[in-house]
């Protein structure tokens, strides 16, 4: 099970943590996701951490979003700064076992809403 928490109402240029908290899974064995889907658009991958600490980021967040895990806590984070209105979305958190296998874990979603 994976839960989000951390979203919220921002003004442009803030920022926020994300967190991602699992259980019923040996959580270092897996790379971890965070997807975000805005209003009438498809689901997008924003950044993935791999359990040795290879990290990805999609273009349009480098430089300013960061992710990162505990796997003392079982958890994955994703820092967001320098928020921007499009930036609003649902971001869902995911794992999955390796590179070439599904996310078979999601959460529910969290809702970062960055006004103008």
């Amino acid at each position: 099970q994976l839960v989000e928490s951390g979203g919220g109402l921002v003004q442009a240029g803030g920022s926020l943590r994300l967190s991602c908290a699992a259980s019923g899974l040996t959580f270092s064995n897996y790379a971890m996701a965070w997807f975000r889907q805005a209003p009438g658009k498809e689901r997008e991958l924003v950044a993935t951490i791999s359990s040795g600490g290879s990290l990805y980021y999609t273009g349009s967040v480098k430089g300013r979003f960061t992710i990162s895990r505990d796997n003392a806590k079982d958890t994955a984070y994703l820092q967001l700064n320098s928020l921007k209105p499009e930036d609003t979305a649902v971001y869902y958190c995911a794992a999955r076992l390796g590179r070439l296998m599904e996310w078979s874990y999601w959460g529910q979603g969290t809702q970062v809403t960055v006004s103008s």
